[in-house]
């Protein structure tokens, strides 16, 4: 079986608000589940924290990864571990935790429930041209997201297809055990310019 895409824009993305400021859901899996009811098995979305203190929601059974997209944020895991986190730095941990954050920021957010595993990473386009290689392994799943932080991007499937990424926009590749291995190309849209891609994988 081939993969499958998913181009979510900015302008088809929601927002929301919360006690400390405004969440984006960028994707949830299925597609159909509902956060509100905890009914997903992996969550994508970025977050504006517009309070210098807030308490996390109380998430068990859910992990959590965090990177910072803009600004400095403390986390303080009660009887846990405290971490102090600048751009595109991550900290990883229990919903279930009692967890104060304390800093004004933009941050990415992965959630993953029981039988998901996954990873958050940052791909910097400056020169030149970002491949990889998605290979699905022993999972029965596999998805992929790339978010456009900043600038504008070109993405390249096997040579075949190609995506322009805006600031904002979101692409999601799954694959399943069947799938082949998929080569992934990223570049900057145009000569001379900068873009930043924040990379999820997801195994499930």
């Amino acid at each position: 079986m081939s993969y499958s895409l998913n181009v979510i824009r900015k302008s088809e993305q929601t927002s929301s608000l919360w006690s400390g400021g405004k969440t984006t859901q960028l994707a949830i899996y299925p597609e159909d589940g509902d956060y509100s009811k905890r009914d997903f098995k992996w969550r994508i979305s970025t977050a504006d924290v517009e309070v210098d203190e807030s308490l996390f929601t109380h998430l068990p059974g859910i992990q959590r990864i965090i990177m910072i997209l803009d600004g400095e944020m403390s986390l303080e895991h009660k009887g846990k571990h405290r971490v102090h986190l600048q751009p595109f730095e991550q900290d990883r941990f229990d919903g279930g935790w009692t967890t104060r954050s304390i800093g004004r920021v933009t941050d990415f957010n992965l959630m993953l429930a029981e039988g998901c595993e996954g990873d958050l990473g940052t791909i910097h386009l400056n020169d030149g041209i970002h491949s990889e290689v998605l290979d699905n392994g022993d999972s029965a799943k596999r998805s992929d997201a790339y978010y456009c932080f900043k600038g504008k991007s070109r993405m390249s499937i096997d040579e075949k297809e190609s995506i322009v990424l805006g600031k904002g926009d979101l692409v999601i590749l799954n694959m399943d055990q069947f799938c082949n291995n998929l080569n992934i190309k990223l570049s900057n849209y145009e000569d001379g310019s900068s873009a930043t891609i924040i990379k999820v994988s997801i195994f499930y």
